[in-house]
């Protein structure tokens, strides 16, 4: 008589499922965590209830006492004042075309390195990789002098160069994320089966017809993470748009705070509201892509 393997016995209808035993590392780990979350939405927290309350009121009692009076007129007046809307065009003209260039020219990289038989595409792989472990403030000095030296007509640029111009800012955030996009990309594309690609060979596809019909759409989730990270990224760049653009009416909305800030006085609460609204875009598209962001994070990590 041979063994036969046991079977999972089955749980009878309307019976509920039986419950996991109490573990004081469990509640050790969920109280971590709670603690963690709490400290990174604390910031957030204080500055939603700065903002809704009367500097006055702060200043004479404080930031974490009671309120008095709770009010909108702070975002009406830092929205106005700040000029956002203005700064917000200058910051999409920046960042929807340096995401989707990074992603296009990212996504061909990655699909030759990940599906082409190219010589040294492992070595071509550690050079992107690596290339995201040099600080950017190193290059701040040759990247304003080579700015100034590329010349650019005047439709794109007033300075005629390269410097003060949407096209260098555009430019510079490409360089500095496309080896982190080639990085994951070519990693996810690593764990499409191979023999869709070969199928698609035998039916007579090209590179170009493999790459755009085939591989592309199957990289979705990954492209929406991505484009997600990338664009809180560049929405929030702050440093490459002061070194590299002079004209104040030409800078993203991340340096319209500096327009709440008074030369003697800055009345902090008003800040509080502009860097809230400031902080708004990203918020949205994260609620547009939350669910392409999270499946893309959470691929590859079950199998079967």
């Amino acid at each position: 008589m041979t063994p036969t393997a046991s079977r999972p016995t089955a749980v009878e209808p309307g019976r509920p499922p039986a419950k996991r035993p109490f573990r004081p590392s469990r509640l050790v780990l969920h109280l971590f965590l709670a603690l963690v979350a709490l400290g990174w939405l604390l910031p957030l927290l204080l500055a939603v209830y700065a903002s809704l309350r009367p500097y006055e009121e702060t200043a004479r009692f404080g930031y974490f006492s009671l309120p008095r009076s709770l009010t909108l007129d702070y975002y009406g007046q830092a929205w106005s004042q700040a000029d956002l809307p203005k700064y917000y065009l200058n910051t999409l003209i920046i960042v929807v075309p340096g995401v989707i260039l990074t992603l296009l020219m990212a996504s061909f990289t990655a699909f030759a390195i990940a599906r082409l038989r190219i010589p040294g595409r492992k070595v071509l792989l550690v050079v992107f990789t690596a290339g995201n472990l040099l600080p950017p403030q190193v290059l701040i000095t040759p990247l304003y002098t080579l700015y100034t030296l590329i010349p650019l007509p005047w439709w794109l640029s007033d300075s005629l160069s390269l410097y003060d111009s949407y096209l260098g800012l555009i430019l510079i955030h490409v360089a500095f994320q496309f080896g982190f996009c080639v990085f994951v990309l070519a990693n996810f594309m690593r764990t499409i089966p191979e023999e869709i690609s070969e199928a698609a060979m035998v039916d007579g596809a090209g590179v170009w017809r493999r790459y755009w019909q085939l591989t592309l759409p199957l990289c979705r989730p990954a492209l929406a993470a991505l484009s997600t990270l990338q664009f809180t990224w560049m929405y929030n760049d702050f440093l490459w748009a002061l070194v590299l653009m002079s004209s104040g009416d030409k800078l993203p909305v991340t340096s319209a705070l500096n327009n709440l800030r008074g030369q003697f006085f800055t009345d902090y609460n008003l800040l509080a509201a502009g860097s809230l609204l400031v902080a708004l875009p990203t918020l949205i598209v994260f609620q547009l892509l939350h669910k392409q962001f999270v499946s893309g994070l959470t691929l590859g990590s079950t199998k079967g």
